[in-house]
């Protein structure tokens, strides 16, 4: 015990990640074992999209909070550029859809984008800083420049994703397609049995996505401590943005409570903050070099991806492929009904999207609001903000086994929940979620993040507030994973079944679409979070999910005739 309890004083981010790497090591050798009565081909593509997920994750845990840190921008700004990158991730993956579709060739498209995202992860792991006389030039045409560039590199990262994400998914589908194609020699039991495999091979897949997560969010954090230790620096979520705003031209802050506070718990060193000037312009340089440096390892990331998809490139169907087809002639009364069949199919696509639009601007809120939140309000000396979004990947990992038993069992009894009943039930929980954030904040009497910010320790004890313990964060990414579970894989296996089987990439590409629409205004979360009591802020979005799931209740019936259609 005294091993353990040294070990977490010595460093508690590491003894986190060893402690969840524990704790994941059963759960991956249960999907592998799962994985074998699922198409050859799934474990091969989940191991090359968790190298994507990985390199990615650890730029999306830190990207909004690095925006702010290192260009010193307002959380309204910052977060429309991630919403922006978050639009174009989803949106171009659509063309990414189109391009693999006009082609026919997949299997290069997928590499291709995994060579851009990696060439924009270098771009961002250049720690390029616009100084004059060791001032930050903000405003200055350096400044604008390096802003400019760094969102180029978050366009290539962009473009990339949507070559890659909605194709590889597609590719997966057509694995399902084969398999059942297969199993329907077999006889009508062997085909339902294979037909019910398609959700569970999902979420298998879905998976290994956030096993690569649930370590990324680490990685940005203990290379950013380790150069601020370097430096004889100590991380602190405050004292970037009081850096900014002193050297800005605000020099009466620097004898304010607040940064005097602040300042003196960022240094190892005492004698570092005799030149204000030279301090502060010093601490933005370190803290935001040592999260530059964790973009090399999201590159090295992306080209892992790349040898394991090459090397088994080969097993990988292509979907939707039409060569080696014979002509068939249709009379026109077949035409019709063929015609009417991909009609309802698309409507019923179009109706799921629309809720999915409405739980990603609710989920996202993980890099938003959610973000902000635990820098603010949670209480952050022995962890950084950002490994909190590891909470929802380890989830994912911990909760999925208990759902494909459950809905298992029930299939078994012959009470099978449907793929579309399920996604209406996520949108219930996600909601709990935000029921549960604002109920907390009520209790607390929380104000909004931009006035609770301003407060000194001492102004926090004489209103009576506190900041939140971890828990508050665990709580509330157990209900949105759980949410989840319940809408992001199985969305994914809804579209599979519902897609015509010349559109596999187009549909998966429409579903990434509808994330997008949802991620293009995510960046409402944190201009919510700072212009009220933050709620009011929760309250939105429990209203948001309330009234998704109650629409999509009234659909169930409807989707559930056309997916077995």
């Amino acid at each position: 015990m005294n091993f353990i309890t040294a070990l977490w004083e010595a460093n508690q981010t590491m003894f986190i990640l060893v402690a969840i790497l524990i704790v994941v090591i059963p759960f991956l050798v249960f999907y592998l074992k799962s994985s074998k009565k699922h198409p050859k081909g799934l474990i091969a593509a989940a191991l090359s999209n968790m190298g994507e997920r990985f390199g990615y994750y650890i730029m999306n845990a830190v990207l909004l909070l690095f925006l702010v840190s290192k260009f010193g921008l307002p959380d309204g700004t910052a977060g429309l550029i991630y919403s922006v990158f978050y639009f174009g991730i989803y949106i171009l993956a659509l063309v990414g859809g189109l391009i693999a579709d006009k082609t026919q060739n997949y299997n290069k498209t997928i590499q291709t984008g995994l060579f851009v995202m990696a060439a924009g992860y270098v771009a961002l792991a250049i720690p390029l800083f616009s100084k004059t006389d060791g001032l930050i030039a903000d405003g200055t045409a350096g400044w604008w420049f390096i802003l400019i560039f760094t969102c180029i590199a978050l366009l290539c990262i962009a473009f990339g994703n949507g070559l890659f994400k909605g194709n590889l998914q597609a590719l997966v589908g057509k694995l399902y397609d084969d398999f059942e194609a297969e199993a329907a020699k077999k006889g009508p039991e062997a085909l339902k049995e294979a037909k019910d495999k398609r959700d569970s091979g999902f979420q298998i897949f879905y998976v290994f996505i956030n096993i690569g997560g649930v370590i990324a969010p680490f990685v940005a954090p203990m290379l950013r401590s380790w150069w601020l230790k370097a430096h004889d620096l100590v991380y602190n979520a405050d004292m970037s943005a009081l850096c900014h705003k002193y050297l800005a031209g605000d020099t009466a802050i620097a004898s304010t409570e607040k940064f005097l506070e602040t300042s003196s718990n960022s240094v190892l060193d005492p004698a570092l903050l005799d030149n204000t000037t030279q301090f502060c312009s010093n601490y933005i340089d370190v803290f935001n070099t040592g999260v530059h440096y964790s973009f090399i390892v999201s590159a090295i990331a992306m080209i892992l991806s790349v040898v394991i998809f090459m090397w088994n490139k080969k097993i990988f169907p292509q979907p939707g492929k039409k060569s080696g087809l014979q002509s068939v002639d249709y009379t026109p009364e077949e035409k019709l009904a063929m015609a009417k069949e991909i009609k309802q199919r698309m409507y019923a696509l179009f109706a799921v999207l629309g809720i999915a639009v409405f739980f990603w601007l609710s989920f996202h809120q993980n890099g938003q609001s959610l973000s902000v939140f635990a820098r603010d309000f949670v209480e952050t000396n022995a962890l950084p903000p950002e490994i909190w979004q590891a909470m929802n990947p380890l989830f994912v990992i911990i909760l999925t086994p208990l759902v494909m038993i459950v809905f298992g069992a029930l299939a078994r009894k012959g009470r099978p929940v449907s793929t579309p009943r399920k996604i209406a039930l996520g949108m219930l929980i996600a909601g709990c979620a935000y029921l549960f954030l604002m109920v907390f904040s009520i209790i607390n009497n929380y104000p909004s993040g931009a006035e609770f910010r301003d407060l000194s320790a001492a102004q926090m004890i004489q209103l009576g507030l506190a900041k939140a313990a971890p828990w508050v964060m665990i709580v509330t990414y157990f209900f949105l994973t759980v949410a989840e579970l319940f809408i992001s894989p199985l969305g994914l296996s809804f579209v599979s079944k519902v897609a015509p089987k010349s559109m596999l990439g187009l549909c998966q590409g429409l579903w990434l679409a509808a994330t997008a629409i949802g991620n293009l205004f995510i960046f409402l979360g944190p201009i919510w979070y700072n212009a009220m009591p933050i709620w009011i802020c929760w309250g939105i979005f429990l209203a948001i999910c309330l009234v998704s799931a109650g629409i999509m209740f009234g659909m169930v019936k409807w989707l559930e005739k056309v997916t077995k259609a």
